[in-house]
């Protein structure tokens, strides 16, 4: 079940979110800390016809209450008279709120710092205190923080466990809490009226991540990496999968301690793994078997775990190489375009690296510039290519240049790359972060360049790693917008 959290500033709209949450979501968790003025609970509940938990946090609870601590006791005390399904109170203060008549009492424990080590202690003073429902909530920056979470959720105890993750990868904990079977997970209503910075809304959960048809038999393909280019990938496999009618669906995760991940997956059951930004570099270890070609890249973005361990693969490399190739001319095998071609390469990022590497394969004269000279100078030297510095690039020569690094900025200012070096007779390629479009690939196609679409290269690239991890070709029917 979904849990949407309300957190209205006046009773007016009060009543209104409490309608739209309950035409959403299966409980609504009212949060009453955020009202300017005391509200008449019975009236707002009886609003709707859905279970309501009544709450009201404190500042170091990651609430908004202003008022003082007998005041909040006293408003807890009232909504308990006014007859909500549950009322959330702190593990603190249980003792202090006596059980009364049918309310169920959820007894809440809550560290905004790290994550808590010893739950069992915790959970067996809240069942003392009554508790019929037991919440934990921390931050969960990375899996390895939600793994105690998952773990006092998955277990079964004589008391339900329900968690909530602080921040953006608390998502990971709530599609993990649905399939291991949690009470509830915890949702906002939308964007504007999230309970903590980061968390998914309830669109998010059915549209991206399609939360209703995750069950206990469902597999797990990990997608490390929270920015957009992940989300919209998560959104695109998942309608993949549905489309062909696989039970398998993308977990994002936020990559903790490599020496646990494999574990960690392993008890998850997860088939394969996709891999954002520059975690390429830092997950190379865990591929047991890698192609001699990929591991020469020293970048791997996709892995799938088989019999005999965890295979990597770098998929961007070849999808940018192959458009690349076609974009000059290749129209049969055997035939280098590449050949003789200076190629200026612009970052200092595991993509950069992957890139240079793809096309010293077909000789082509490779220069790298970066921001960071020292970084993009220890890419050219292990590539063999030539390195440019920051300060030269306009300077350089180039018939093909390829943005191969999300962090690169566009501009005038110190440390920005000046479009200007971008010329009409040049081809460009942006692989920095598909399918987000690059500034400097916008401003390429404003100058007069002949561009290589950012969709074009994303696409490709989506129909091998769907290929890879679905053994299937990916349905083009599926694909979703990906503006």
């Amino acid at each position: 079940m979904i849990c949407i959290t309300v957190t209205p500033i006046s009773r007016t709209l009060a009543k209104v979110d409490l309608l739209n949450a309950a035409s959403q979501g299966d409980i609504i968790e009212l949060c009453l800390d955020h009202l300017a003025k005391e509200p008449d609970v019975k009236d707002l509940i009886s609003t709707v016809d859905k279970p309501v938990i009544v709450s009201c946090r404190r500042p170091q609870d990651g609430g908004h209450w202003r008022g003082t601590e007998e005041e909040r006791l006293l408003l807890l005390r009232q909504a308990i008279v006014a007859g909500p399904e549950y009322i959330e109170l702190d593990l603190d203060i249980a003792p202090q709120i006596p059980k009364y008549g049918d309310v169920k009492r959820v007894i809440s424990f809550t560290r905004l710092d790290a994550p808590e080590s010893d739950i069992d202690t915790i959970f067996d003073e809240a069942a003392q205190h009554h508790a019929d429902v037991v919440k934990f909530t921390w931050p969960t920056p990375t899996i390895d923080d939600a793994w105690p979470l998952l773990a006092a959720v998955s277990q079964k105890r004589r008391l339900p466990i329900v968690g909530m993750g602080l921040g953006r990868p608390e998502i990971t904990f709530s599609l993990l809490g649905h399939k291991y079977g949690s009470p509830w997970i915890y949702a906002a209503l939308e964007h504007g009226m999230e309970a903590h910075e980061g968390q998914a809304t309830v669109f998010e959960l059915d549209e991206v991540y399609d939360l209703h048809h995750i069950d206990r038999k469902t597999t797990f393909v990990a997608i490390a990496g929270m920015g957009e280019a992940a989300t919209i990938t998560t959104k695109a496999i998942n309608a993949g999968f549905k489309h062909l009618g696989k039970n398998v669906r993308c977990l994002p995760i936020e990559i903790g301690d490599l020496n646990r991940l494999g574990k960690m997956f392993e008890k998850l059951h997860i088939t394969g793994v996709l891999v954002f930004g520059d975690r390429g570099r830092e997950i190379l270890p865990m591929a047991v078997h890698v192609d001699k070609q990929d591991f020469q890249s020293q970048y791997v973005n996709l892995l799938i775990n088989r019999k005999d361990g965890w295979h990597g693969y770098n998929t961007i490399w070849r999808s940018g190489l192959t458009l690349l190739e076609a974009a000059l001319g290749k129209t049969k095998s055997g035939e280098r375009p590449l050949d003789g071609r200076n190629v200026l390469i612009l970052g200092s990022s595991g993509v950069t690296q992957a890139m240079a590497f793809a096309v010293t394969q077909r000789k082509g004269l490779v220069s790298i510039c970066g921001p960071n000279d020292k970084a993009s100078l220890q890419i050219a030297n292990l590539m063999g290519c030539r390195h440019v510095p920051y300060q030269s690039v306009y300077d350089t020569l180039a018939d093909v240049v390829v943005i191969a690094d999300a962090d690169l900025q566009c501009g005038q200012k110190h440390g920005c790359l000046n479009p200007s070096l971008l010329k009409p007779s040049m081809l460009v390629m942006d692989v920095s972060n598909p399918p987000i479009e690059h500034e400097l690939l916008s401003e390429a196609r404003d100058r007069g360049c002949r561009i290589l679409e950012t969709s074009e290269v994303y696409i490709h690239q989506l129909e091998a790693q769907f290929k890879v991890l679905a053994g299937e070709e990916y349905p083009r029917a599926a694909l979703p917008d990906l503006t």
